[in-house]
């Protein structure tokens, strides 16, 4: 908050002493103290190895000493601010500030001691022994006060019993969290981990309990009523198992997100949430070559089209880690723009050069995006692809998925694009609709250019994915907070689901390792039945809510498919990542395939197969 002069008011308004010093008194007074105090007992213990036979002079060596000792300990530790609240009491980083301190206590009394004392054996035996016993001292008394101090805080009765399953480093810092934080209503009661090796293990005293396969058993005999997952890196199959399996045991399931939502920060406590179902389809841990990747972005100018979508904006995010020189965010839509702008940059001002207002099927308003930004990496996402939508505006589908496309395609060649990576769909293998056979295409148009052109073009295509704007998850959403019902085409549709990281990491991926004219299909793991997803949705909702079949609509199949039954395909160098080649088209004969467009409006699949048993994966 700013005043009407533009200061900051946390800045200008002074701390009152009131405040500072009760606080002072209270809590850092008593821990300067006991340091001090601490010298005092370390000189104790090395004179009582002599049994106090020491000389009057011997006796004064040590009572300079700790008298020295003490006063320096004090300002050491407030010019290191260990008793101004630089640390947590009581933590390794705490522990860390005090060596420093009573290092340099030590090492600056003992060069004094033993310049004017020379090598007398008290001298030599204060100096030596007294900082190592000190720092013990110190240490010893926080830890000892801090576990009276738990000891005394018992959790609240209102207070909810948990178990944690995984004893790693994220389930660690959860038990630390809680243990600290009263407020936040949980008491932890035991771990669980599958490593047997940690079943002796005790973290910030609580124990582990049982393994995985023990959860439900455990929790009961502790008294649990929440179990939280704390295990970042689990996968889909893995949360399914535990959500099922604590849900039907009448204990509620909370969980941490995945472990890119986390990378490079600490957990904490608001991370903690209920079962969100992109969990449970779309959590896949990918592996990715960091270092090949920033070799194509890192200092490049890259140019994203598309990038107020679900898909471009994630996109941007990502690529902006890697540094690139300049990041161009291209789109028509001014609200998507917006929102990148500010997921980026922590600002939306959208006045700078690199956020672009334009559509791809202007290629004079392209040619003048290319000419003076020059971009070398293009990852080509602009797209229009709610297939009803486009079943009934195919001349839409049209003019954005076709000639956009070869707008952009020719402008990268033009200008001697490094690398062109065009995102494409499953909806173009095999294509029935009028989206399909856009998207097919323009991973035709794609592989042309990659024939007759300088630089590495390519395809990547993958099937649905969470969270986007306008997919299924949201339509059910919607439909369960208005009390349904919820409406399902068919039930035996299946679809391919991945969340929209996952996509774009793959699609970065696939942009480093990709290889002229091929298009990349990414491994989606198994098709989802639709009908699943919608009774797990409505079983988390705890209503009552009914669904109902529609039908099939024009151009939809009941199944989706990754490959056409013509197409040959192949494993990459990347195990998620698999190759399929496409016969390419001349921009010049797209008037013939625009014809065929006409052909596309085709009816359901046949009946015989709408209700094909499809195995239970959601």
């Amino acid at each position: 908050m700013k005043d009407v002069g533009g200061t900051d008011r946390a800045r200008a308004l002074p701390i009152s002493k009131d405040v500072l010093m009760p606080t002072f008194l209270s809590t850092r007074l008593p821990r300067l103290a006991w340091d001090a105090a601490s010298w005092v007992i370390a000189a104790g213990m090395v004179t009582g190895v002599a049994n106090w036979h020491l000389s009057a002079h011997q006796w004064v060596v040590v009572g300079s000493y700790v008298l020295a000792a003490c006063v320096l300990q004090v300002l050491v530790g407030l010019a290191l601010k260990l008793y101004l609240g630089r640390y947590r009491f009581a933590t390794f980083d705490e522990n860390v500030g005090l060596a420093v301190a009573t290092g340099l206590v030590g090492l600056a009394l003992a060069i004094f001691s033993l310049s004017v004392h020379g090598l007398e054996s008290v001298a030599v035996a204060v100096s030596v022994l007294c900082p190592p016993l000190a720092l013990l001292s110190m240490v010893l008394g926080r830890g000892a006060y801090r576990a009276r101090h738990d000891r005394e805080r018992p959790p609240a009765p209102s207070c909810e019993r948990v178990v944690v399953y995984g004893a790693g480093d994220a389930g660690s810092q959860l038990v630390r969290l809680i243990a600290e934080d009263r407020s936040v209503g949980y008491h932890v009661v035991g771990l669980v981990d599958d490593d047997r090796l940690k079943r002796h293990l005790v973290i910030h005293g609580c124990r582990v309990i049982g393994t995985g396969t023990q959860l439900v058993e455990r929790a009961r005999e502790a008294g649990a009523t929440i179990v939280i997952l704390a295990i970042p890196s689990a996968g889909a199959e893995l949360v399914r198992r535990v959500s099922d399996e604590v849900s039907a045991a009448g204990l509620k399931f909370l969980t941490l997100p995945p472990l890119r939502e986390m990378i490079a920060r600490p957990v904490q406590l608001g991370d903690v949430r209920d079962l969100d179902i992109a969990d449970l389809l779309g959590r896949r841990q990918v592996d990715t070559d960091v270092e090949r990747i920033a070799d194509h972005l890192a200092g490049r100018r890259v140019l994203i089209t598309g990038a107020g979508g679900s898909i471009g904006s994630e996109l941007a995010r990502q690529v902006h880690l890697f540094g690139p020189a300049s990041l161009i965010m291209l789109d028509r839509d001014e609200s998507g723009l917006h929102g990148v702008q500010l997921s980026i940059y922590g600002h939306a001002l959208l006045d700078t050069p690199d956020v672009v207002l334009c559509d791809i099927r202007d290629e004079e308003a392209l040619r003048t995006v290319f000419a003076t930004h020059r971009p070398e990496v293009v990852f080509h996402a602009a797209a229009l692809k709610h297939l009803p939508m486009l079943e009934q505006y195919p001349d839409e589908g049209w003019k954005t998925n076709v000639l956009g496309t070869r707008n952009v395609l020719r402008l990268a060649a033009e200008f001697g694009v490094e690398r062109f990576v065009n995102i494409s769909t499953d909806k173009a293998a095999d294509a029935k609709s009028v989206l399909g056979m856009t998207k097919r295409l323009a991973e035709r148009l794609t592989a042309w250019f990659a024939e007759h052109h300088e630089g590495t073009f390519v395809s990547v295509r993958f099937g649905n994915v969470l969270g986007s704007r306008g997919s299924v998850l949201h339509t059910f959403r919607e439909q369960i907070a208005r009390g349904g019902p919820v409406t399902v085409t068919d039930p035996a549709v299946t679809r391919y689901f991945m969340t929209i990281p996952e996509a774009c990491e793959l699609v970065i991926q696939a942009a480093a390792i990709g290889h002229d004219g091929e298009v990349l299909v990414l491994d989606m793991g198994e098709p989802v039945r639709i009908v699943d997803v919608a009774r797990r949705m409505i079983a988390q909702s705890g209503r009552d809510v009914k669904i109902v079949f529609t039908g099939m609509r024009p151009g939809e199949k009941l199944h989706e498919d990754l490959f056409s039954p013509v197409e040959h395909h192949s494993r990459s160098e990347h195990p998620a990542i698999e190759v399929v080649d496409v016969p390419s088209i001349d921009p010049a004969h797209l008037s013939t395939a625009r014809g065929d467009l006409s052909l596309l409006r085709l009816a359901p699949e046949p009946a015989e197969e709408r209700h094909a048993e499809v195995p239970l994966s959601a």
